[in-house]
């Protein structure tokens, strides 16, 4: 690793997609963005119709079908794993609040925002906010995800929350810190070949005017409050290409790399180290992977039942439970998997910042553990979109002749073998990136070896849990 003053050069392989013209012509485009949003946000206010003035069915419901088989699988399989936040990107829920605050919809508008420019307090700077806002959407999934009044009600609350704070707050603060969605997006995004970076760090450190933190007349400051000279991980990006456009360095870029480069980085400057938030985030997200493979897959119906709010005693059972293994639960068994690390391998690293870093390992797991997941349902279900493409509304529309297509179940024979490949590819990949993060901290091949045992069992524990959980 090279360090030069506040520079730091990159050490792995990268390709520039934007040295190709076109595309750096395209990105650079003030209307690029808003052409990735406005699609999205007409499906967006046709989601809103359909839970509100639609069908009660959810699986004759556009908001349902569409949101939460459409977008989620592809969210899940497709864009998080390829091409990290490029969902942030595109999103449609905080652009309203970005345009009122711009008093512009494309062009680079000068003068102050519409905002009070308030700063969002210091001790919030991290994701707690968007591990509680997810806990309560997770812990009510089964009411949100059935029952289109519900869907809508929340996205509306998503939408009036980051217009609200959008008026209060400097820039994108929902995006940064409370929404629920950006929260887990950031964690997966650390393992995508798709970042966005500078080419040169040193060239950030002899340029004074940081036109990327600033703004000029060609781009905006960077939305999300980050300084892409010290820009080192997907999480803190959103992919809104504001400083490619401000860059008068032509600086900025965008590359392919090698998967979950983020998840071996140690120290880098500018950013405080690996931490206690984020690693909760990856014990939450694995968390209510196995609980909604239970729930939902699992041979046990009252579970169901009792997430759906059928029995306001058993729903406090479940509350209980589903809080319990997220937040004690599993991070409590891994605490004394770490423990156990720390005594074989004869460490003096504190117990905490160790538990803090090995945590990180889970992060590949968790993504593939949630494909796996969204695999059972998805191919399933998908048939279910076809008559919704011609109805979208429930009025009796034949927009496209698909009207009476039937529910088709796809290759449901083949859907556990398509979940174990993924399941055991998570495994393999965060058991090496558990051994590399027990070199980075223990400084000594023999000793991450050691360690690596209690660590690798409680992995392999987990991925069996899934595979008990899908083949019965």
């Amino acid at each position: 690793m090279v360090v030069r003053g506040m520079a730091r050069a990159f050490v792995y392989p990268r390709l520039e997609l934007t040295r190709w013209s076109p595309l750096r012509r395209l990105v650079k485009h003030r209307a690029f963005q808003f052409m990735l949003i406005l699609p999205n946000l007409a499906v967006f206010v046709l989601v809103l119709a359909a839970a509100f003035l639609g069908t009660p069915v959810g699986n004759r419901n556009f908001a349902i079908i569409f949101v939460w088989i459409v977008w989620w699988a592809a969210l899940i399989v497709l864009l998080i794993p390829l091409a990290g936040r490029i969902w942030c990107a595109m999103c449609p829920i905080p652009a309203p609040g970005e345009w009122l605050q711009r008093l512009a919809i494309v062009a680079r508008r000068p003068g102050r925002p519409f905002t009070l420019g308030l700063s969002w307090p210091r001790a919030l700077r991290n994701i707690w906010l968007q591990n509680g806002t997810f806990l309560a959407v997770a812990l009510f999934s089964a009411i949100i995800l059935t029952r289109p009044l519900a869907t809508g009600i929340v996205l509306t609350l998503f939408i009036g929350l980051a217009l609200l704070l959008s008026l209060l707050f400097e820039r994108r603060v929902f995006c940064r810190y409370v929404c629920p969605v950006g929260g887990f997006i950031g964690l997966y995004a650390m393992v995508a070949p798709l970042e966005l970076r500078v080419k040169d760090p040193q060239v950030c450190v002899t340029h004074k005017e940081k036109d990327c933190l600033r703004g000029n007349a060609k781009g905006y400051p960077c939305p999300w409050m980050a300084y892409p000279g010290n820009l080192w991980r997907n999480i803190d990006c959103g992919l809104c290409t504001e400083c490619l456009k401000a860059c008068p360095k032509e600086n900025v870029g965008i590359f392919l790399r090698p998967f979950g480069q983020d998840l071996l980085l140690a120290r880098a400057p500018g950013w405080k180290g690996r931490s206690l938030d984020e690693a909760y985030k990856a014990f939450i997200m694995l968390s209510c992977a196995l609980i909604y493979s239970a729930v939902y897959t699992g041979p046990w119906g009252f579970l169901k039942e009792w997430a759906n709010l059928s029995d306001p005693a058993g729903f406090a059972l479940y509350a209980a439970g589903f809080l319990g293994l997220n937040l004690i639960g599993l991070p409590g068994v891994f605490l004394i998997a770490v423990a156990l690390a720390r005594w074989i391998a004869r460490a003096e690293i504190p117990l905490r910042r160790l538990f803090v870093e090995l945590a990180y390992a889970l992060v590949p797991l968790g993504l593939t553990g949630w494909i796996a997941f969204t695999l059972s349902f998805v191919l399933v279900n998908i048939s279910y979109a076809i008559p919704l493409l011609s109805d979208p509304l429930g009025r009796g529309w034949d927009l496209l002749g698909t009207a009476s297509h039937p529910w088709t179940p796809y290759m449901p024979e083949l859907v556990p073998l398509l979940q174990l490949p993924f399941l055991w590819l998570g495994l393999a990949v965060s058991i090496g990136l558990a051994f590399r993060i027990a070199q980075q901290n223990l400084e000594d091949a023999a000793k991450a070896r050691r360690a690596l045992l209690p660590i690798a069992s409680f992995m392999t524990l987990i991925v069996l849990l899934f595979q008990r959980l899908y083949l019965g």
